[in-house]
């Protein structure tokens, strides 16, 4: 009989469905040394958050075959070092959705109508009607970061207030956003400028860290409230304690912080305008009930061999060609490039299938399309099961086409994305035995570069000296070139440069290389 560890605390539906089938060991108090000697004969491990999964404890797990979170994120679990084992990572990540939206909702009515502060008032003695004057949602304007599975029932019950609903999330169509009564917003700074109320409902990345500070704050509205019950460190701690303070801010919700647990001399802990609570967006019964029963199902499935849909690292099934199992890596580089350089929702993604690929089936390639183009934006983790959901969920319209004819490669595939009358495309392509990466066409530009982990594009007038002007910005920066590429179509036109360099390119050495004239356009792109 499979054995499982369930190592946190999940419903007892979800144990019962293990117990049907498999030896249970449920140890929510079992110390982390107990943890690593009992592990070695387990199956698969069930944890939640606060279980840290390191490679310590995939190396101490001999037998393991799946590791299951029970919620959505899989931060605590290292996924690279399981993957290399050879073990599924699962998750459950349509568990808390509702609950998360409930608790936004409970933090922003709290906050209007000051109920903590009105209760501990009274508890201590005093009935204080005039101090707590609220403020009502009706006919307010909220604005919503992020329209995904979490926002749009956020944009649904404020709707049901009487509030009207305005949103920036660029990868959501204004068309879709318009059938739920919401208003997109073309820029951040829009949303800012006009809401009473903002909630954020974004993912975690380099690009959302730290993205609300002092100056998106100095464009808010006087008196604006503001929440979060999505990741920590997305809105700038010392910002929004400063703009409290000033009353620029009057009030704020939070349920995550950049730090967890809450350092006891954060300043929010003091704030009567502020309402903390300990990271509670998933934690309702019934959330927590999704949660157990969901991921006991993947994680029974797994052990049985059965299908799962919420796998994380989830490999490319053993029947797909070689021929285009090479282009997977690829083509995902190609979707996560596209993201960078349309910065924004598309109506339509086409790929395109040239050369001898076009006589394969490759409908699992536009697929790794999707993941790379969903991976910068998506609240989750996207696998190859969800990324065409995601697609749809946004109303983007996908589109495959092949081709047998090819004028300078045995293989090509083009990628393209359009919105409205615009069109960005990439290509690429694998050359010589070792199946070597390139990017051979981006923008509308011939190309001939290697994916690197940092990468710069730049469009700028091809006139003498620009490549040096560049070039010199960065070397004063103390970053170093490791290979550029130029593509042009005439002499004296407009030209695209490429480069790979060692090092991420801070936003101000980009905006100094903006400032040159002849410029039109520059991107910085982590690829992974």
């Amino acid at each position: 009989m499979k054995k499982v560890m369930v190592k946190e605390s999940i419903s007892r539906k979800g144990l019962d469905l293990l117990e049907r089938e498999f030896e249970v060991v449920y140890a929510p108090e079992m110390a982390r040394e107990e943890m690593l000697e009992e592990i070695s004969d387990c199956n698969a491990l069930i944890v939640r958050s606060a279980t840290r999964v390191d490679s310590e404890v995939i190396e101490a797990a001999k037998c393991l075959e799946v590791i299951g979170r029970a919620g959505v994120g899989v931060d605590n679990i290292d996924v690279e070092s399981a993957t290399r084992r050879g073990i599924m990572v699962i998750n459950a990540p349509q568990s808390n959705i509702i609950s998360a939206a409930e608790h936004t909702m409970a933090l922003i009515l709290s906050s209007c109508r000051e109920i903590p502060a009105a209760v501990n008032s009274l508890r201590s003695g005093k009935w204080e009607r005039k101090r707590f004057e609220g403020v009502e949602l009706y006919h307010k304007t909220i604005g919503i970061l992020g329209l995904g599975r979490i926002g749009m029932l956020v944009a649904q019950r404020c709707l049901g207030f009487g509030m009207r609903v305005i949103a920036y999330d660029p990868y959501i169509s204004s068309e879709r956003a318009q059938r739920l009564g919401v208003e997109m917003k073309d820029s951040l700074e829009a949303l800012l400028e006009e809401s009473d109320f903002i909630t954020v409902h974004l993912p975690k990345s380099s690009e959302t860290y730290h993205l609300i500070g002092r100056s998106e704050f100095a464009r808010m509205k006087d008196g604006v409230r503001i929440f979060n019950v999505a990741r920590g460190g997305i809105i700038d701690e010392e910002a929004l304690a400063e703009a409290l303070r000033t009353g620029k801010v009057a009030a704020a919700g939070l349920d995550v912080f950049e730090k967890e647990p809450l350092p006891p001399n954060s300043p929010f802990a003091s704030m009567d305008n502020v309402i903390i609570t300990p990271h509670l967006g998933a934690s309702t019964q019934e959330a927590q009930d999704r949660a157990g029963i969901m991921i006991a199902e993947q994680v029974a499935a797994a052990l049985r061999g059965e299908f799962v849909s919420n796998v994380v690292n989830l490999e490319v099934p053993a029947e797909v060609d070689e021929e285009v199992r090479a282009f997977l890596p690829l083509c995902e580089k190609l979707g996560r490039l596209l993201t960078f350089l349309l910065e924004g929702h598309v109506d339509e993604i086409g790929v395109e299938y040239l050369g001898g690929l076009a006589e394969h089936e490759t409908g699992v390639l536009t697929v790794a399309v999707l993941k790379g183009f969903f991976g910068k934006v998506a609240e989750e983790p996207v696998t190859y099961v969800n990324a065409p959901m995601f697609a749809k969920e946004r109303g983007i319209a996908v589109r495959e086409s092949r081709s047998s004819a090819t004028r300078d490669y045995v293989n090509l595939v083009m990628v393209r994305g359009r919105r409205n009358d615009k069109e960005i495309a990439v290509g690429g392509t694998l050359v010589g035995l070792s199946n070597a990466e390139r990017f051979v066409h981006v923008y509308e530009y011939d190309i001939d570069l290697g994916p690197s982990r940092y990468m710069a594009f730049f469009r700028y007038e091809d006139v003498p000296g620009m490549i040096g002007k560049i070039g010199t910005i960065l070397g004063e920066a103390d970053i170093n070139i490791a290979h550029m590429q130029v593509g042009r179509k005439k002499i004296g036109g407009e030209a695209v440069m490429g480069i790979n360099v060692d090092v991420p390119i801070p936003d101000e050495v980009m905006k100094r290389i903006m400032r040159v004239r002849g410029v039109s356009d520059g991107k910085f792109i982590t690829l992974w």
